[in-house]
């Protein structure tokens, strides 16, 4: 009787590799290259989701000096930042940008996750 399993628990058998948590853009890794070199050098960006907006959630990121037992580790294009572990559900997939614009600049979020967003782009539900 010969029996095979999916989760790659037998030896032989191969696992499907996870899409990444997040990734970045070179635009974006490169702005956080500046800003790790600029006055934030030992501190990491930390990336989480709260609750707050008309849709329900919101992005946050902060500057911390560590990762915490709850973080995970991203590492793309040669940068490091940290994603809340309560937050990574909603972030599966994420692509973060650094646009800038005529009047703005600032990270931007392409999440596959997202069903919708408010009419002032603050906040989105899943």
């Amino acid at each position: 009787m010969s029996t095979s399993t999916t989760n790659g628990s037998q030896a032989g058998t191969r696992r499907r590799a996870l899409p990444p948590l997040m990734a970045l853009t070179e635009a974006a890794a490169e702005r956080l290259r500046a800003l790790y070199a600029k006055g934030r050098e030992g501190m990491m960006l930390r990336i989480g989701v709260s609750t707050k907006g008309c849709s329900g959630l919101s992005y946050e990121m902060s500057w911390v000096e560590a990762a915490g037992p709850g973080d995970e580790v991203v590492t793309d294009k040669g940068v490091t930042l940290l994603v809340d572990r309560k937050a990574s559900l909603f972030l599966i997939g994420t692509m973060m940008d650094y646009e800038v614009k005529e009047l703005t600049s600032g990270f931007t979020f392409t999440n596959p996750n997202e069903k919708g967003r408010c009419g002032c782009g603050e906040s989105f539900h899943v």
